[in-house]
């Protein structure tokens, strides 16, 4: 009994002995793996935006009128985008030809307006609009400013245009947008210039690249 005692001794001595001088950070089995060069898939990011538009401008004391145009933008975050327009519509003088004895305000009873303007715009309110039961679309609620020229008459103007919209996404590539914009411009057509509110309102398809 006692020669089996004083063995075991020994044999929890030398394991305590083989493992204070082991490494703490030895590692045991190296593994032999190669390494495999892996190609990231390219996701499109869908930033770029390409759209149409179409609605009815309302000149000040002109009148409305059908409008239409192209868009181009781009979406820096989820939440600010930028964009250019450019647009036309026809602006009628005919109830001034009524009034004055000689003639309308413009050579021709009605004169082309055309503006561009590039805009930059905020996602104020992101959210969902459900079509049936189990299907919802994305929404955004946003807000618009920007800086172009409207060309009225042959006279371009500087233009202000503040405004909000709604874009709802069909899919991934396809959107649908309404918007209401003020376009701010002084002219002096009837007289002394003055500003004038120009009410815009819009609705048009958007690609996304």
């Amino acid at each position: 009994m006692k020669k089996t005692l004083t063995l075991l001794i020994a044999l929890l001595s030398s394991a305590a002995f083989a493992q204070s001088t082991q490494p703490a950070n030895e590692q045991v089995v190296v593994p032999q793996v190669d390494r495999r060069d892996l190609k990231l898939p390219k996701f499109p990011s869908k930033d770029i935006e390409v759209g149409l538009i179409g609605g009815v401008y309302s000149t000040e004391n002109f009148g409305a009128n059908a409008v239409y145009g192209l868009r181009l933008g781009y979406h820096i975050t989820e939440d600010f985008f930028v964009q250019a327009n450019l647009a036309q519509t026809k602006v009628s003088d005919e109830n001034y030809r009524q009034l004055l004895p000689g003639g309308g305000i413009f050579p021709q009873p009605e004169e082309k307006l055309t503006y561009y303007n590039v805009t930059a715009g905020w996602n104020v309110l992101p959210g969902e609009v459900f079509i049936g039961s189990n299907r919802a679309k994305a929404t955004s609620l946003y807000l618009l400013a920007g800086i172009g020229s409207t060309k009225l008459a042959e006279r371009r103007n500087s233009t202000f245009n503040f405004g909000l919209g709604l874009r709802m996404l069909f899919t991934d590539r396809v959107g649908l947008h309404v918007e209401l914009r003020d376009h701010i411009f002084s002219i002096d057509l009837l007289g002394p210039r003055q500003t004038t509110h120009n009410l815009e309102l819009t609705t048009g398809f958007a690609f996304y690249f």
